[in-house]
C-alpha cells in the first residue's frame, strides 16, 4: 500500500481533487459538507493498475486547522501539494509547504487546481519556484481540473511514479502507530486509525500505549479486515485495555522496544531562535515544550508529556503566535541532565558532530556505556567496533580506561581506612564510579589489582598491620604445637585479635577461620582428611574428635566445612567418611 497526505490553501480543491481520483469524498462529517471546508482529516482509497493499493490522507488547509493538518501529514511520506490556478500564491500554501519540508517529506507532486477557471502557467511557475527552495526539489508540476478531469491521467501518473520511488520500510521493524482518530464501533469498541510507516500489526498483538499494554482484537486496512497489515499502510485498529487516555496524537509501540522521553537534544533548522515554550509536532502527536538553548542551532526541549523518540527522528518546532516553523533533528532522546555551569556549552560541543545519523562509535563516545536494550529504543544499530562488551553492556574504550585508572586511587583510598579490610566490594566500588553495574568494575580491573570474592584488592593487601601479625604469629606458634586446639576466646581476648583482625587474617591467608572465634592454620583441612582416614569408615563425631585431639566446640564446625567442602560425606545416621 502506498499513502500520499495532501496539502495546500484552504478552498483550493484539495478534497475535490482527492474525490476525483478516488471515486470517493474524503469530507465525511456533516459540517464539512455543508461548508464545503474539510475540518477533520478524511481518508479516501483506491487501486491503480501496476501500481496496487493508494490511501490518501485530505488534510484540512484553513490556519485554524493546522494542528490537525500536521496530524495527517506528519508519519506520510509523500505528499499531493496543491496550489490553485485562479488564486495568488497563499501564505496557507507557505505554511503547508515550509511544514512538509521541515517534516523530512521529500516525494511530492505538485497540483495546479482550477486549470478550467484560469491559466495554470503562472500559478505553476510560482509553485516551482518554491518548491525548488526546499528539499521537495523536482517535485513535477501538473494541471488539473477535479471538476472536468482535465489532466488527471498526468496527475495519476505522476503519482504513480512518486510512489514507486519510495523506499520500501522494513515489514520487522518495531510498531509506532501515531493515533489521529479513535472512535467507537457498536459491537466492536474501541477503535484507533493512524498511518502506519514500518512494521507489521497482527490480529492478537499487545501494544504499548505508555506503560500500558492494550489488545488488538481486529485489523482494517482500505476497509477490509486483515489479519495483519505491514507499513506504510493506512490502519484500523480495534483495541481492548485501559483506554482511557487513547486519543489523537498518543502512540502505539511494540512493547519494550522504545525509550518514552520527556528530554530530548535537537538541531534545529529555520531562521531566528524558537520562542522559550513553542509547540512540537511529531507523528501525529503535538506537545507543549521548553526551549533551553545549548549553542548555535543545538536547543534541550523539555516535554509536557513522554512521546517515544529515536535518534534520527523529524520533527517540527512551532510558534503558533508568529506563524512560525523550525525543523528539529532528534540527536539524543536520552541526554544526560545538566548539573553545572558551563554544561550546557559543554553538551553543545559533544554534539558539534552529531547529524542525527545512529552510529554505535559515536553514541559510545558520547555516553561512556550503553545497555544493549537502550541501543535498540534508541535506533542504534549494532556494529562490530574496538568497544569492550560485558553482559549486556557495552563500554567506549576511553570510557574503560578512565574507569580503570581511578580504580587503584580508590582502592589504596579504602585501605589506608581499613587496615584489617583493605579488600573493597565490588559493589561499593559500583556505587562510588556511578557504575549500573558490578560486573562492570570486574571487568574492569587491571593487574597489579585482582578480584577474589567478590572483592578488589591492591598489591600488599595481604600485609597485616604490625600488631596485628605479631598477635597471628602467636596464635600460628600454639597451633604448630597442637594443629586442632583453637585459641579459646579468651587467649584471642589477650592477643588483641578481634572478628575484624581474625578476618583479615583469614583473607591474607595466615589463618583458617573455620567459624566466628574459631581459627586453624590454613593447612588443617589436608591434615584433618589425613587423619580422619586412618578411623574405621564411616567414622562418628566422637572418634574424629578423640582422633584430632580436639573438643566439640572445634571438630562440629571443622567437620561441617569439610562437609561442604566435598571432602567428608554425613550419612543418614549421623556418621561420616572420608570421599574417596
Amino acid at each position: 500500500m502506498h499513502v500520499v497526505a495532501t496539502a495546500g490553501h484552504v478552498d483550493h480543491g484539495k478534497s475535490t481533487l482527492v474525490k476525483a481520483l478516488t471515486g470517493a469524498d474524503p469530507d465525511r462529517l456533516a459540517e464539512e459538507q455543508r461548508r464545503g471546508l474539510t475540518i477533520e482529516l478524511g481518508y479516501c482509497w483506491t487501486s491503480w493498475p501496476g501500481v496496487g493499493e493508494v490511501a490518501f490522507v485530505d488534510v484540512p488547509g484553513h490556519e485554524r486547522f493546522l494542528t490537525t493538518m500536521l496530524a495527517g501529514v506528519g508519519p506520510v511520506p509523500a505528499a499531493l501539494f496543491v496550489v490553485a490556478a485562479d488564486d495568488p500564491w497563499m501564505p496557507q500554501a507557505a505554511e503547508h509547504l515550509a511544514a512538509l519540508d521541515a517534516l523530512g517529506v521529500r516525494h511530492a507532486v505538485v497540483a495546479v487546481t482550477r486549470a478550467d477557471l484560469a491559466d495554470p502557467g503562472p500559478a505553476a511557475a510560482r509553485a516551482a519556484a518554491e518548491v525548488a527552495r526546499t528539499g521537495l526539489v523536482g517535485a513535477p508540476v501538473v494541471a488539473v481540473s477535479g471538476h472536468t478531469g482535465e489532466g488527471l491521467d498526468d496527475l495519476r501518473a505522476a503519482l504513480a511514479t512518486t510512489v514507486a520511488a519510495l523506499p520500501d520500510p522494513d515489514p520487522d521493524a518495531d510498531v509506532r502507530l501515531w493515533v489521529d482518530r479513535r472512535f467507537t464501533v457498536r459491537g466492536a469498541g474501541t477503535v484507533v486509525t493512524g498511518t502506519l510507516p514500518a512494521g507489521t500489526v497482527r490480529v492478537g498483538d499487545t501494544l504499548a500505549l505508555g506503560d500500558t499494554p492494550l489488545r488488538v482484537r481486529g485489523v482494517q486496512a482500505l476497509g477490509r479486515d486483515r489479519e495483519a497489515v505491514s507499513g506504510v499502510a493506512r490502519v484500523a485498529l480495534n483495541v481492548t485495555g485501559r483506554i482511557d487516555d487513547l486519543a489523537r496524537g498518543r502512540v502505539l509501540v511494540t512493547p519494550g522496544a522504545w525509550h518514552h522521553t520527556s528530554v530530548v537534544d535537537v538541531r534545529i533548522t529555520g531562521s531566528d531562535r524558537p520562542p522559550v515554550s513553542p509547540v512540537l509536532h511529531v507523528g501525529a502527536a503535538d506537545v507543549g515544550v521548553r526551549c533551553r538553548p545549548l549553542g548555535d542551532d543545538l536547543v534541550r526541549l523539555t516535554l509536557d508529556r513522554p512521546l517515544p523518540l529515536r535518534i534520527g527522528d523529524r520533527a517540527l518546532l512551532r510558534d503558533p503566535g508568529r506563524r512560525m516553523i523550525w525543523r528539529a533533528d532528534v540527536l539524543d532522546p536520552d541526554p544526560p541532565r545538566l548539573r553545572r555551569r558551563g554544561a550546557a556549552a559543554r553538551r553543545a560541543r559533544r554534539l558539534a558532530g552529531a547529524d542525527g545519523t545512529p552510529h554505535l562509535a559515536d553514541e559510545l563516545g558520547r555516553r561512556g556505556l550503553l545497555h544493549q536494550d537502550r541501543l535498540r529504543q534508541l535506533g542504534i544499530p549494532r556494529q562490530e567496533g574496538d568497544h569492550l562488551v560485558v553482559g549486556p553492556w557495552l563500554v567506549a574504550p576511553a570510557f574503560a580506561k578512565a574507569v580503570a585508572d581511578r580504580l587503584p586511587a580508590l582502592v589504596e583510598e579504602h585501605a589506608r581506612a581499613h587496615p584489617l579490610d583493605p579488600a573493597v566490594p565490588l559493589t561499593v566500588l559500583a556505587s562510588q564510579l556511578r557504575l549500573p553495574a558490578p560486573d562492570l568494575v570486574r571487568a574492569l580491573v587491571r593487574p597489579p589489582l585482582r578480584v577474589v570474592g567478590g572483592r578488589v584488592v591492591g598489591p600488599g593487601a595481604d600485609v597485616l598491620p604490625s600488631d596485628v601479625r605479631k598477635a597471628v604469629d602467636a596464635v600460628r606458634r600454639d597451633l604448630l604445637a597442637a594443629p586442632f586446639v583453637a585459641p579459646t576466646a579468651d587467649r584471642l581476648r589477650e592477643l588483641g585479635l578481634d572478628d575484624r583482625a581474625l578476618g583479615a587474617a583469614h583473607r591474607s591467608g595466615q589463618l583458617w577461620r573455620v567459624a566466628p572465634g574459631i581459627v586453624l592454620l590454613p593447612d588443617a583441612g589436608d591434615a584433618a582428611v589425613a587423619r580422619l582416614r586412618e578411623l574405621e569408615q564411616p567414622f562418628t563425631t566422637s572418634a574424629a574428635r578423640e582422633r584430632l585431639q580436639t573438643t566439640r566446640r572445634v571438630v562440629l564446625p571443622l567437620l561441617d566445612q569439610l562437609d561442604r567442602a566435598g571432602r567428608t560425606r554425613r550419612l543418614a545416621d549421623d556418621r561420616r567418611e572420608v570421599a574417596r
